[in-house]
């Protein structure tokens, strides 16, 4: 049985090419959150967390990122909850998203 690389596997992601333009820069900006969300996350700064969390899960669908939706939505729960390991494992996830994500303009 051959074992596949997970880091290979691509989560491919269909948006409008109307928003082609502005995309890299959303995605790019995302890369930059993950940096503050680690800095507050150390800190112990849960509102910061949710409200950089709650900014996702709203910008995320109008995108055409329900990933960023759902892991946002789980980001903002988490540090109201003042859930550090949840915190962080959602973070996990927006990295392996974001190192994953192939954008095809359909």
């Amino acid at each position: 049985m051959k074992h596949q690389d997970s880091q290979s596997e691509k989560i491919r992601v269909r948006v409008d090419p109307v928003l082609q333009d502005l995309i890299p820069d959303y995605l790019e900006n995302r890369l930059k959150d993950l940096l503050v969300y680690r800095q507050a996350l150390e800190k112990g700064d849960f509102d910061s967390i949710a409200v950089l969390g709650h900014s996702m899960k709203g910008s995320g669908g109008g995108y055409g990122f329900n990933d960023l939706t759902s892991i946002g939505r789980a980001i903002e729960k988490a540090a109201n909850n003042r859930d550090k390991e949840s915190v962080r494992k959602s973070i996990i996830d927006l990295t392996d998203f974001l190192n994953k994500v192939e954008i095809i303009y359909d």
